[in-house]
């Protein structure tokens, strides 16, 4: 299988979820923990929606990271004008990012009645923005915002989108589940459908609304995507992002893919928790491989089988993720329990 590139969005898409607002520090400090545990490109924000982010792009020039590149966000250009001229645009150029990722619409819905413009017009903003930006040096991502409700309701056009984004130069295209609401048959269709339609590499953005983004991550890449996107612990808008501390496991342990080396991997519960603590948000226990139930052990059966092998009511070994194993006593418990 391919090499898969991860791509964590925590810092942009992360601070979209409610009861989360980093400050510059808070956002320095996460992507030197991203750094640490080998994930490829970091999204640091977009540069000029706010004065934090315009700061945050300033001051991680001064960072020497070993591993990521920094990622600058932001959408094309408006309708009738010139990218040379969008305020948007410009403030990502000026961001000082070698990659740049640009946001912008598939599903015709979106093109009519939210942007107000034609669907024509969405197509030539999407060429004239990764054009303009091709030309400052950048290297950019296009991310087809909404493409897989677009591609529900009007899939020519959908494609005609992501075909805009090659012909500009796109180093890769990422097909998002902006709301949330696909599932991996979905996905594993509509993957195959844009491969059969463009050479450009592709990458998969999930949100968690069905509670299918990693299930959805996961597909995209065994359908041939080479860039994952998504955030620590799932945070994000609405009911969050896919999950990065259950792709990249799942990616390394169960698929083979070296996404990241063995000892990056044993770090991801210990970035799992820096960054829970660094966004003031309570731990949640429950999470697969890093949640601190993950690996416990309550029913006196699972703790006598355990005793002997280890093996038999756990599907890995905690300390490939930096995890433990606990053993509870309660009322359920047996013997093993105690001992």
């Amino acid at each position: 299988m391919a090499e898969v590139m991860l791509y964590d969005t925590t810092l942009r898409d992360g601070a979209q979820m409610e009861g989360i607002a980093y400050s510059v520090e808070d956002k320095l400090k996460i992507t030197q923990k991203l750094d640490e545990i080998g994930i490829d490109y970091i999204e640091g924000g977009w540069p000029g929606a706010n004065p934090k982010d315009s700061e945050f792009f300033e001051r991680v020039k001064g960072i020497k990271l070993a591993h990521a590149q920094i990622a600058a966000f932001g959408s094309t250009r408006r309708a009738n004008t010139s990218a040379a001229r969008d305020s948007g645009i410009l403030a990502l150029e000026q961001a000082g990012t070698d990659i740049v990722t640009l946001v912008g619409k598939s599903w015709d819905l979106h093109v009519k009645h939210v942007l107000e413009t034609t669907l024509e017009e969405n197509l030539a903003m999407i060429k004239d923005s990764i054009s303009y930006l091709r030309g400052q040096g950048k290297t950019v991502f296009y991310d087809a915002e909404h493409l897989f409700d677009g591609f529900k309701n009007n899939q020519e056009y959908a494609l005609s989108s992501i075909k805009a984004a090659d012909l500009a130069g796109a180093a890769c295209i990422i097909l998002c589940d902006t709301n949330g609401g696909a599932i991996p048959s979905d996905v594993i269709s509509v993957v195959k459908r844009v491969k059969g339609e463009i050479m450009v590499p592709l990458g998969i953005h999930s949100h968690d609304d069905t509670e299918m983004a990693v299930a959805n991550s996961v597909s995209a890449i065994q359908a041939g995507v080479t860039q994952v996107q998504g955030t620590i612990n799932g945070y994000g808008e609405r009911c969050g992002n896919a999950n990065l501390c259950s792709i990249i496991p799942n990616l390394k342990i169960k698929l083979g893919i070296d996404c990241v080396n063995d000892e990056q991997l044993v770090r991801l519960t210990e970035a799992s928790r820096f960054v829970s603590e660094i966004a003031n948000m309570g731990l949640d226990g429950y999470q697969a491989y890093v949640g601190t139930s993950a690996f416990t052990h309550k029913a006196g059966l699972h703790a006598s089988a355990m005793s002997k092998v280890e093996e038999s009511y756990q599907h890995v070994y905690p300390e490939m993720v930096g995890n433990v194993k606990r053993v509870l006593v309660s009322e359920l418990a047996g013997r093993s329990n105690i001992v």
